[in-house]
């Protein structure tokens, strides 16, 4: 039961995803989360969407951020240096701590065309070295809460009632809720935490003031900066039309100055520099094939 205080979530900004063409074996790409907007999105980075088959994204390092990779259709090939190798399906969910020094492969199956959303979600400058770690989440493994006129399967953080079993380093809350036609539900999601949804298909309705997304669209959210984690907050969602569906991320704001450069993410380009240099000296490990 919503609390009189309790704050309720309205629509901050808004927009669509653009789309380009990439070159083959990459086939499209668009920013869900523009790079260039993270102080906006703290303690989230970017998140870009792909279409790619097998090829695109060989063996490659990373340091000092998390990743939290969605599959939304096709099959998707992991494989890092540390003998760890699978494939996910669509709703299945990868979280990566690349830590002080991750090598990983992501591709297409055969000749399936991968589409993932991949979200880079920063590591406090304490916790930038810490160990590397993979964790796959399969769809029926992430706890189903059923609704009227629709579902919430839960990946990650405590959300309607069950926990997800994602296992972030900074805690995270990851949802995917299904809605029919003119179904609604009110979400919680603690106060303090930044928050944004994207729409895979239908259209929706957010917030407290019913802002309308379709498919493609994408909605940060407003919260209570200074309030308190175990503090809930609403957000509203209603479907439009049938098999809306949509993704719910938040996370605590860091509020650390980041540089994020290439595969790397550091708080000085002095760091940036260091982890070129040590995966030139081969700290980061043998390639992951």
């Amino acid at each position: 039961m919503q609390s009189e205080n309790q704050l309720k979530r309205r629509v901050r900004d808004q927009w669509y995803v653009e789309y380009q063409e990439m070159n083959f074996p990459a086939i499209q790409k668009g920013w869900v989360l523009p790079a260039d907007r993270w102080k906006d999105f703290d303690p989230f980075i970017l998140m870009a969407e792909d279409w790619f088959k097998k090829g695109t994204f060989p063996d490659h390092p990373h340091r000092g951020f998390q990743t939290v990779t969605y599959v939304i259709d096709g099959r998707l090939e992991h494989i890092d240096n540390g003998g760890g190798r699978d494939i996910l399906e669509p709703g299945d969910v990868q979280y990566m701590n690349a830590g002080w020094a991750a090598r990983r492969a992501e591709d297409g199956v055969e000749d399936d065309v991968a589409h993932t959303l991949q979200l880079w979600l920063n590591l406090p400058q304490d916790r930038k070295q810490t160990e590397t770690l993979y964790q796959n989440i399969y769809a029926e493994d992430a706890p189903i809460v059923n609704i009227d006129g629709g579902s919430i399967r839960v990946y990650s953080g405590g959300v309607a009632g069950v926990k997800g079993p994602m296992e972030s380093i900074v805690p995270i809350t990851l949802s995917e809720v299904n809605l029919t036609e003119d179904a609604s539900y009110t979400l919680e999601l603690p106060e303090d935490h930044n928050a944004f949804i994207y729409v895979l298909s239908g259209e929706v309705e957010v917030g407290e003031e019913n802002t309308t997304l379709k498919k493609h669209g994408v909605a940060t959210l407003s919260y209570q900066e200074n309030g308190d984690s175990e503090k809930p907050s609403s957000l509203h969602l209603k479907g439009n039309r049938r098999r809306t569906r949509v993704l719910v991320y938040s996370g605590r704001p860091i509020k650390e100055t980041i540089v994020p450069y290439g595969p790397f993410v550091m708080n000085s380009m002095e760091e940036i520099k260091q982890a070129f240099q040590d995966f030139r000296d081969g700290k980061f490990g043998p390639p992951a094939v």
